[in-house]
Parts: structure tokens; sequence; C-alpha cells
């Protein structure tokens, strides 16, 4: 069935509801609000809630659910953290969503080859505090407390991703629900494979809409001796990208460095109780030895000067460090304090990082011509930038050049080169970019894999691909 053809069936819906209720009982829920909840979007989209929340204990749950909803044509919509920005957790066709907030365990740590095993609902801070006693983490960051399986579905990255890399990079295999119901286990533990399709790597930034994801075996890295970090303020936002790409094109082995403009900081700065100098700014962070983290940061140092840059405050101090990322993960909420009563509707873009400066530049002259308050903040050392849009939704004039300079970007970030979304991912918010990007026949092979795996379009339909 495709989207066009799919309407809404309140007769089956009931039925399949009920059929729900029978096999999970209170592990069921219709009441309004938390339906609401769970329809909850932060794009220009409307809240669009499910018709029931189920609550899944295990991947036997799951499979029982799939295949109720299979059998009364009700559209599945999964659900981690609910941190997701595009409009990911939608159930613009009404359906069940499947919250995994009791799927949360850790199941196996192997310490000796660096990797364990997890529910899809435990979050990242769950995860790494689980691992701190065993010298181990999970590094990928994306500032948000999410869920483990929601980073995998929206293929997350964040702030360690220049050493670290992504979500793809760091998921062994999964074990997913397909819309047949069937059991799907894409990989064994080894570290690497060539044996058949890449079938974790498909799931992987799938958004849900190929299977559910239940298990996932995670890389861990161990925990580094030394930690350095810091912050360096530059005259303007092009000499904090340029020293950003010499730090790479030098060889330091970085692992965060983070971007944030003067009117991040100064949001910061009121937000988070700090005293930064309200400048572009970059934040760095170097892991390693001892020695090896004072000479990343001294070799940093030299190439802030030479662009204009400093002086290069760094620290290995853990409560200074955490403060400093702990205001870094906060933008968004500092943001929205700059203006209150505005919306805040986050978006990203990623470039070739030889092209990061004069995206970035230019994005902020779109800014200032449409007279948008628009803080910036980014992953800059893959290239990978947001822009937080603070508007008056009861300014019709405003909300439309703010989605004038939301697709602005995108087309930047098009032309020279880059993607429409970095991490946040596609969901419905980005999904009429995917054309000029992709193109026709690369859309046309998405559309055939949706089809053979999900012929019903049950597995949240009107996400990335709009079948026709």
């Amino acid at each position: 069935m495709t989207e066009t053809a799919r309407r809404r069936d309140d007769k089956a819906a009931a039925a399949g509801i009920a059929a729900l209720t029978a096999a999970f009982g209170n592990r069921v829920v219709t009441s309004q609000a938390v339906r609401e909840q769970h329809g909850n979007s932060l794009t220009w989209i409307p809240n669009q809630p499910p018709d029931a929340v189920v609550f899944p204990q295990s991947t036997a749950d799951v499979q029982q659910i799939v295949r109720i909803c299979a059998q009364h044509n009700l559209p599945v919509i999964p659900y981690g953290a609910g941190t997701s920005l595009e409009g990911h957790i939608n159930a613009p066709f009404g359906g069940v969503t499947v919250d995994f907030r009791d799927m949360n365990k850790v199941l196996a740590v192997h310490a000796e080859d660096l990797d364990c095993v997890i529910e899809p609902g435990i979050t990242r801070k769950q995860l790494n505090e689980y691992l701190r006693d065993q010298g181990l983490f999970f590094p990928i960051d994306p500032g948000a407390d999410a869920s483990l399986g929601g980073m995998a579905s929206t293929r997350a990255s964040g702030t360690n991703a220049v050493r670290y890399g992504t979500m793809k990079d760091n998921v062994l295999s999964l074990k997913a629900v397909m819309p047949n119901g069937e059991i799907v286990t894409t990989a064994t533990r080894a570290k690497k494979s060539s044996s058949g399709y890449d079938l974790t790597r498909l799931l992987i930034g799938a958004e849900g809409t190929l299977g559910i994801i239940t298990e996932l075996t995670l890389r861990l890295q161990g925990i580094p001796e030394a930690i350095a970090g810091g912050i360096c303020p530059f005259p303007s936002v092009e000499a904090a990208c340029n020293a950003t790409i010499m730090t790479i094109q030098s060889g330091i082995p970085v692992a965060r460095i983070e971007l944030l403009d003067e009117v991040q900081i100064r949001a910061c700065n009121a937000y988070s109780k700090l005293t930064l100098p309200e400048k572009p700014m970059l934040f760095v962070e170097f892991h390693g030895s001892e020695a090896g983290v004072a000479e990343q940061s001294e070799r940093f140092g030299e190439i802030a000067r030479e662009l204009g840059g400093g002086p290069f405050e760094w620290t290995t101090k853990p409560e200074e460090r955490t403060r400093l990322w702990q205001a870094r993960h906060d933008v968004y909420w500092a943001a929205k304090s700059l203006r209150p009563g505005s919306q805040c509707f986050a978006t990203d873009v990623c470039v070739p990082i030889s092209r990061l400066a004069e995206c970035v530049t230019a994005a902020q002259t779109e800014a200032r011509r449409l007279d948008l308050l628009t803080p910036i903040a980014g992953h800059v050392g893959d290239g990978n930038f947001h822009m937080s849009l603070l508007v008056n939704m009861d300014d019709h004039g405003e909300v439309d050049r703010a989605k004038e300079l939301s697709g602005k970007l995108v087309e930047l970030a098009l032309a020279m080169e880059g993607t429409c979304t970095g991490e946040h991912g596609v969901g419905q918010g980005k999904q009429k970019y995917l054309l000029a990007e992709h193109g026709a026949p690369a859309l046309a092979a998405m559309a055939a894999v949706k089809r053979a795996l999900d012929p019903q379009n049950l597995m949240n339909p009107g996400k990335i691909i709009a079948l026709e």
C-alpha cells in the first residue's frame, strides 16, 4: 500500500488496538496526553499523535506487536527518547508507537573485545555510567541524552565524531524485527566482514522505515589516560573555521572541535553563567597520554595564534572541562532563552571541510538579510554545523522568512557538495530536499528497497521516502 493510497481506517485501528490490549494489557496506553507526547515534533509540522502507545519488554514483544499491526494494517512508529528534530516520531497516518522505555538493559560487555550488547532504550549516559568501572566508554555524543536505538536509527554523530566516527562506524551488529514479523540479526561480533549485503548499515539511518531495532552490538573505547580541553576565541567565524581546517590537515588527533558563534556565546554566558568573551569561539578536546595531550594543545595554540585567535586556555581538570562541555550541550536551551516566547527550530547541514568557512559566513549573511536571530554551533571538525532559528510563531511573515532561511541553508550546502543534514536525519522535515541531493535514480532505488522490505508501508510511513 502506498502513502497516497493509505487512509485511516478507524474500524481496523480499533480492532488492532483491542488485539494489542488483549496481548499486553496496561502496557497499551491510549490517553490523549501520552499520545500527544509521542507525536511531538520540533519542526514546522504540527503534532501528529498515534492511536496508541505500547511499551514492549523484549524482542519477542516487539515481534508480536508488529505481527498484530500488520494483520490490522496499522503503522508502527519506534520511539526512543523523543529527542529527534525532524518529525521522525510523528504519526501522520495514526498507528501504534512502540516506546522502548522498558528495553534499556546492558545484555553483555566483552571488555577484552571492546564491545557490548545492549537493548535500544538505554541512553548513552546510562551506558557510559555502566561502563565506567571497567575503564570503557561509548564515544558517540550527540549532545542530547538520546537512546542508543534512536541514535542508530538516525545515524547520529556529535561532538566526538571527528575522532571516533558516527553511529555507522560504531555498530558492529544489530537485531531487528522486520515488517513481516521476522527477526533478523545483521552480523556477528567480528570487527570486519566481507560476507553478504551490509544489512547493519542499511538499517542504521533508516529511521525505523525498514525495521525496528531491538538489540545492538556496539564498539567501545578505553577511557583515555589523559584528557585536555579548553576554549579559544577568534576575531571572526572565518578565522575559527580556518583554524579547524589547519588543525585537521596538520594531523593533530583532536577528539572534539566545536564552533560557537558570538550570538551563541552570548546565549551560553547568560544561560550557563559563564563569562566568556562574546566572540566566535572553538571548544576543543584532546585524548591520549599526559604528554600527548599537552603537545597537541600547544600545537593547536600555535595554529590559533597564526590566525589571530587566542589566548587558548586549556585544562586537564575534569570539573572545569565538564562545565564547559555542559554549556556546549545546553546550546539549544541557551539559544531559546535569548528570545523568551519564541520557538527554536534547530537545523543542520554538512559540507566538505574546505568549504566550511564559506558556508557558515554565507549562512550568517542570509540570516542578517532576513532579519532573523540565529545562533550557530557546530561539530566543525567534520564540516557539520547547526543554526537555531528563533521564531515568533504568531508572526506569519517571520515564519515564512525562517522557512526561507532553512531552505537557503540547504541550497548553500548542496551547492558546495554537502548534504542537507549531517546528523539530524530526514524524517518529514527534510524529505523535500532528497531529490536535489541524491537524484531521481538514487531515490528510486531507495523506494524499491522500502517496497521490497515493507510492501504494506507499515514501518514509520511518511518519513525519508515519499512513496507514490
